[in-house]
């Protein structure tokens, strides 16, 4: 999987001309990593990039899981979201 494809950046419209830049100025890669978890986007599904914070897909599905478990009971939908996800997993 492509490094774009793995990251998604939540401020990609703002700073794209200034990526593509960056881009060109580097050759070698960096990782991005989770601000949450400290893995790398190498080790993860997915990587939500924001500004001056990044959240991988699996510490984003443990705080959606928090939230809706807060609530004590989960919709039937949520709970087949939940249960798909981390299937992938076991």
């Amino acid at each position: 999987m492509s490094k774009d494809k793995k990251v998604v950046s939540l401020s990609r419209a703002k700073h794209e001309s200034e990526n593509k830049k960056e881009e060109n100025n580097n050759t070698s890669y960096e990782p991005v990593y989770c601000s949450f978890c400290g893995r790398p986007n190498t080790q993860v599904v997915k990587m939500v990039k924001g500004p001056g914070v990044n959240i991988c897909s699996e510490c984003t599905m443990i705080a959606v899981q928090y939230l809706i478990l807060e609530d004590k009971m989960p919709s039937g939908e949520a709970q087949k979201i939940l249960d798909a996800f981390w299937q992938k997993f076991d």
